[in-house]
């Protein structure tokens, strides 16, 4: 059974549906490029008992010793170690911190148990920053990993809750 692209709100062309790949939609157009989200921290084992064991994600390649790779569900992870004080660009000043800091891109991770996964945040060792419960449709916390990278915590549908 072929699936139906349901068309957008705003106009612009649909998404392909889920697992399915999109096609150019221009001759000559390339295929869209795939997202991998990666993550620096200090610690490479600290990185991954954090995000396995709140989030469940799993390593599924080491490339080398200072890389691993997790399948997150629909995204692809890749965690970093990178020592603090290191320059992420040798055209930049900035460099690596681990005190928490503020990025204009963050991830937010879609959860069926909102509350289970703040207490595993706080229980190894992340925080929860803000939380909003009855604000909009669906609960959702700032949070932090004990390495300073924030990201969302984003629940289930408050009135499915």
């Amino acid at each position: 059974m072929k699936q139906r692209v349901q068309p957008r709100r705003d106009g612009r062309k649909a998404s392909a549906p889920k697992g399915k790949a999109m096609r150019p939609t221009k001759p000559g157009a390339g295929a869209r490029a795939s997202v991998h989200l990666s993550i620096d921290v200090p610690d490479l084992e600290a990185g991954l008992r954090f995000y396995e064991s709140v989030f469940g994600f799993v390593e599924v390649a080491r490339p080398f010793s200072t890389m691993a790779i997790l399948d997150a569900n629909n995204l692809t992870i890749c965690v970093h170690e990178k020592s603090a004080g290191t320059k992420p660009s040798p055209n930049g000043t900035d460099v690596r911190r681990y005190e928490r800091h503020w990025t204009p891109v963050h991830v937010d991770l879609h959860v069926h148990d909102f509350d289970g996964v703040l207490g595993k945040v706080r229980a190894e060792g992340g925080l929860i920053e803000m939380e909003f419960r009855e604000q909009g449709p669906k609960p959702a916390a700032f949070c932090s990993d004990p390495f300073g990278n924030g990201f969302c915590v984003i629940g289930e549908d408050a009135k499915h809750e």
